[in-house]
């Protein structure tokens, strides 16, 4: 009796320890198919669009994914000394802008200059305005957790 525990115990051990190393392979193998990405804003393979007409002076370039679906990276860029009319998005942003001074107005919120090399995070929903000050052009970073839209509130 003792000798036929043992070797269910063993068996199911046995079968536990194959299928973790075949779990992790396959894991691994799904892992190492994606293509890592590095982009600078200035990579000449970066195709830039124009923005919607209401971001005048702005475009656009996708990093990573599609712009009618989840999970969105791209770099967005303002001209100088432009402004921004207040929107909303239906996703949470986050940002970090890469290039220039930026000033950010969310609304209910004191308005802040952002230098570049900051972070920073718009709430889903949230109505803000921006201007791109005079030591443009402002490049961001922003990551979308929704698909791109953006809906004026002015």
């Amino acid at each position: 009796m003792e000798t036929t525990k043992f070797k269910f115990i063993y068996s199911c051990l046995a079968v536990f320890v194959l299928n973790g190393f075949s779990l992790c392979a396959q894991t691994a193998a799904t892992v190492n198919s994606e293509m890592s990405i590095a982009n600078t804003i200035g990579d000449a393979d970066l195709i830039w669009h124009k923005a919607p007409d209401f971001f005048p002076n702005c475009s656009f370039t996708i990093l990573n994914g599609d712009i009618s679906k989840p999970n969105l990276d791209l770099f967005f860029k303002i001209e100088p000394n432009t402004d921004i009319i207040s929107h909303t998005h239906n996703s949470p942003e986050r940002m970090v802008l890469i290039t220039g001074e930026l000033e950010v107005t969310y609304e209910g919120e004191p308005t802040r200059i952002i230098k570049a090399g900051s972070y920073l995070y718009g709430p889903a929903g949230k109505p803000h305005k921006a201007k791109c000050l005079d030591s443009g052009p402002c490049v961001l970073f922003i990551a979308l957790v929704a698909p791109f839209d953006a809906n004026p509130t002015e």
